[in-house]
């Protein structure tokens, strides 16, 4: 399981990326709302814990955001809110559920295991565009009896791609979530992987194509 945790106390965010990594469960954190979004809109994660008071964008237009660009991933706001008015509000935005500070690590994990549960995307091993099929746990892209193994971030720049086959992914969006928002990999690295990636689609005698859209960024497209 991939989580998000959006959460502007950093000491709070650490505790519970603790409490999610004690399980055995991936984690990125981000301590503002606009690197948030750009996270939250790459359909990478299973899973968002979201406050709503942040720098740069409030938690309630993230999650407002993210659903008007069709990302559906579960998110769970976490707040010291409490009015019932506030809740709505939250879960009116898009939010899935709603948790207020401060709060016991159990009830934490046990909203996070509803929440994927319920969009079932925790028992996913595979995704797959065409004739590919990437293992999420071997990280092997197949297709049909041939397999070559990505390393990790050809890995994660083709399951960004293969989550996001209904929109274009730009250079930017995969410097953040692949190499990280404080990276200092340029547009030439996210440039070296997709020539990588190409190359070994090419092995496989793949008809999906990674297509480059001039200004925009890459898409995987299917070609007869």
């Amino acid at each position: 399981m991939n989580i998000l945790v959006v959460e502007d106390e950093r000491n709070l965010a650490d505790a519970i990326c603790q409490i999610l990594k004690s399980e055995g469960i991936k984690t990125d954190v981000t301590y503002d709302g606009t690197t948030a979004l750009t996270l939250a809109k790459s359909g990478m994660y299973d899973a968002i814990v979201l406050d709503i008071m942040l720098p740069g964008m409030s938690g309630l237009d993230v999650v407002r955001e993210t659903r008007r660009a069709g990302i559906s991933t579960p998110v769970l706001m976490l707040t010291a809110r409490t009015s019932t008015s506030d809740k709505v509000d939250g879960l009116d935005a898009g939010a899935d559920d709603y948790m207020t500070k401060p709060f016991e690590a159990p009830e934490l994990l046990a909203r996070l295991r509803a929440l994927t549960r319920r969009t079932g995307e925790v028992l996913l091993e595979e995704a797959s565009f065409g004739d590919l099929t990437l293992d999420l746990t071997t990280h092997d892209l197949r297709c049909g009896e041939n397999s070559v193994h990505l390393s990790g971030k050809e890995f994660e720049v083709m399951r960004m791609l293969m989550s996001s086959t209904a929109r274009v992914v730009s250079k930017q969006d995969l410097l953040t979530r692949v190499w990280g928002g404080g990276t200092e990999a340029s547009e030439n690295s996210v440039e070296a992987y997709v020539s990588f990636l190409r190359k070994k689609m090419n092995h496989l005698n793949s008809k999906v194509q990674i297509t480059t859209l001039r200004m925009l960024g890459y898409r995987l497209e299917v070609i007869e």
